[in-house]
């Protein structure tokens, strides 16, 4: 079974020899810089060469970005680049790109990808992680409010670059699945309330999600926090998946797995428990094998991997990994 043949038929629920080996997030700089000094290889340094170095199966992510390199930058971390559409029609050159793309490295990917050896992930970014970065994180909320028609000005924008972006890219290779780059609960639950969400964002995922599906390209919704309560808002607009599923944030895959059967899941695995060692790794896995039984789910680390993380215990939850991966489908008839 090729890598993608793998991928496709775990978020389809269908049969498969295991599930996915894959790290969906790349590493923090401090925990690369602590590995290298562990057994990393110092001329490993790319995360698609580490993912490869370390054994995961191949997939690698374009992130594709709305904001030109000559763009300002903001003040400070959290603070805005405009405050009203004059500000908004000022850096306007300096937004949406026209030819963003890496061509050369995406027809590279599209070889292997014929083959089936490479899952490519795309990602863009949302109608809640744009106007957050264009605003300043608490500008931002009181647009909802205060600012609402430049806001839907900004994403009407943005929803015509990602439909521009999602051809180009499907004209060299094809995506496995896309992630809006959102962020847009905490650990309390989502940033925004149902009524600004229909308002703002689900008419621009109901607008491409028919054209990624079009393509045969999952859409999922990345954001970090609890994200228990927004997963019926995404239902309604057609996509299927999210991620990262931080447990820190309280989220139980079992339970949204009870709640929604269907909707596809990456991530999950506690990152805060990896430092432990092997015993509390397992027992991690152990939490999460009945849902990777179910299918529609593939297992990773709930975010990036932090520094306390030494290279060797990584090497133990790989192994773990593998094993856990393996395990899932060995009684697949019984359970899907």
């Amino acid at each position: 079974m090729t890598t993608i043949e793998r991928f496709k038929n775990v978020m389809d629920f269908k049969p498969t020899d295991r599930l996915p080996v894959i790290e969906f997030a790349p590493w923090w700089t401090l925990t690369i810089e602590r590995w290298l000094g562990e057994g990393l290889p110092k001329e490993i340094q790319d995360a698609g060469e580490i993912r490869d170095y370390l054994g995961l199966d191949c997939y690698r992510q374009l992130w594709v970005t709305c904001i030109g390199e000559d763009c300002p930058s903001p003040a400070y971390h959290g603070a805005g680049i405009i405050k009203n559409e004059s500000d908004y029609d000022k850096i306007l050159p300096c937004l949406y790109p026209e030819k963003p793309l890496n061509i050369s490295l995406l027809e590279k990917w599209a070889k292997s990808q014929k083959k089936g050896e490479l899952v490519i992930w795309l990602t863009l970014e949302g109608f809640f992680w744009h106007p957050r970065v264009l605003f300043g994180i608490e500008n931002h909320l009181y647009a909802f409010y205060d600012n609402g028609k430049l806001m839907k000005r900004i994403n009407e924008d943005l929803s015509n670059f990602i439909l521009n972006i999602i051809k180009q890219i499907c004209r060299i290779c094809q995506p496995s699945f896309m992630t809006f780059a959102e962020d847009m609960s905490y650990n309390h639950g989502p940033m925004l309330s149902k009524d600004c969400f229909d308002e703002f964002l689900a008419p621009h995922y109901k607008c491409i999600v028919p054209v990624l599906k079009k393509y045969d390209i999952i859409p999922f919704v990345d954001s970090d926090g609890d994200v228990t309560a927004i997963i019926p808002w995404l239902k309604e607009t057609g996509i299927e998946g999210i991620l990262p599923l931080e447990r820190q944030a309280g989220v139980d895959v079992a339970q949204i797995r009870s709640n929604h059967p269907k909707f596809k899941m990456i991530g999950a695995f506690d990152k805060t428990i990896m430092h432990l060692g092997e015993n509390a790794m397992r027992k991690e896995f152990e939490r999460l094998l009945p849902v990777m039984k179910t299918g529609g789910f593939i297992p990773s680390v709930d975010h990036q991997t932090p520094p306390d993380v030494s290279f060797e215990n990584y090497k133990c939850y790989l192994s773990l990994l593998k094993e856990y991966c393996t395990k899932a489908m060995e009684k697949y008839g019984q359970t899907f």
